[in-house]
């Protein structure tokens, strides 16, 4: 561990922002926040500059990046995609698979496990497959069941308790089961892939009252919201307003209208959005063809979409953003106050799974997770436990 001081616009601290601030680490923990003029051991600061220093951001769910997917990728590929994450300044980040034979879920979550006991993951994130076949999106409908709490306590078992969280659809059998062995093992439910009404979701989200519970990228994945037929976004959206629910936001451009992401900040607050990318193995790479679980996406554009045989358009197949362009996005074209993006990038996500104090935000004893951008953005350096480049 390293100690260290950066200097610059400071977003994030419990203070809000600080136009001038310094952060100041050591073994790997935050010992000093404050502004620039009020630090006390002034020969250590660095130069004055406009840089924005930000919280390490916190990605609740991911497919992969740079060429490797979680859900097919070896250990050494899914390094190869934390890392990449990583230098982009998502300094925790979820590691996603998608329904898949059971079989393959144990291998995988197992795998996985050996990157979150490394401390390269914050967990695994089941997206599926107790979801609804008839809004699977990308995955493999072959793959979906019905619930069987039996297979998730066999998946959680061989992840060596690394399961952090799991999508399942309101309607899927057994749920109540499945809710009380998620809560039994502090495994985080997350709605979606649904085709419930808005009563069945309602009913479900009141079911989970008393910890805490998010929504799988709103909107994407399940019936559009309609007057007359609300559906579970407005279920959501109302939990969340009432501070009973995260919803994720895929704020990327594809998955959603800058006015729709908008909208949720304007209705539901910063505190109950989760930003999130979903990114897939194509995350940081060029066009051209990849997997998601057992099916092939075709990158075009920068846009994922599962491949047809006909030349039909197929399902977006997740993002190829990173969580920081998710958050560029967010501020520079939905038009989201930079402080209330970063807050749904780092504490709010930090807060869902039970690390609120530890990371997601500037704060004396928090770790030394600091992400240092220009003012577009883009990353220059990131600190993980206060090392950088790692």
């Amino acid at each position: 561990m390293v100690s260290g001081v950066v200097r610059g616009r400071l977003v994030g601290t419990a203070e809000g922002d600080i136009a001038d601030g310094v952060v100041e680490f050591d073994k790997g923990l935050i010992t000093w926040v404050g502004a620039a003029a009020n630090y006390p051991d002034p020969e250590k600061l660095p130069a004055s500059s406009d840089d924005l220093v930000l919280p390490g951001l916190i990605d609740l769910h991911c497919h992969g990046g740079a060429g490797f997917g979680f859900p097919n990728a070896d250990a050494a590929g899914a390094r190869v995609a934390a890392a990449h994450h990583r230098a982009q300044g998502t300094t925790g980040l979820m590691g996603s698979l998608v329904s898949d034979q059971p079989d393959v879920l144990v291998e995988q979550a197992a795998m996985l496990a050996d990157l979150v006991e490394d401390g390269e993951l914050l967990g695994v994130h089941l997206e599926g497959p107790f979801i609804n076949e008839s809004r699977c999106g990308a995955q493999d409908p072959a793959a979906i069941r019905p619930g069987d709490p039996a297979l998730f306590e066999r998946v959680y078992a061989a992840s060596r308790g690394t399961v952090r969280s799991m999508t399942l659809a309101p309607e899927t059998a057994h749920f109540d089961e499945l809710l009380a062995a998620m809560r039994r093992h502090d495994v985080l439910p997350s709605l979606g892939h649904t085709d419930a009404d808005a009563a069945t979701t309602a009913a479900r989200i009141a079911d989970a009252r008393g910890g805490a519970i998010t929504a799988t990228h709103l909107f994407n994945g399940m019936p559009a919201l309609h007057h007359r037929s609300p559906g579970p976004v407005a279920a959501c959206l109302a939990a969340a307003g009432r501070g009973e629910m995260v919803v994720e936001l895929i704020a990327d451009g594809v998955h959603l209208a800058p006015e729709t992401v908008a909208l949720v900040f304007d209705t539901v607050g910063a505190d109950e959005i989760a930003l999130v990318s979903d990114a897939m193995a194509a995350a940081g790479m060029s066009d051209g063809d990849y997997r998601l679980g057992a099916l092939d996406v075709r990158v075009h554009d920068g846009v994922a979409r599962l491949a047809t045989d006909d030349g039909s358009t197929g399902a977006i197949a997740g993002g190829t953003a990173r969580l920081i362009d998710v958050l560029r996005w967010t501020v520079f074209v939905a038009g989201i106050a930079l402080a209330d993006a970063v807050t749904s990038a780092t504490r709010t996500p930090a807060r869902v799974l039970g690390l609120e104090g530890e990371r997601g935000s500037l704060t004396v004893g928090t770790r030394a997770d600091i992400v240092v951008t220009d003012q577009s953005l883009q990353p220059r350096r990131v600190f993980v436990a206060g090392t950088e480049g790692t």
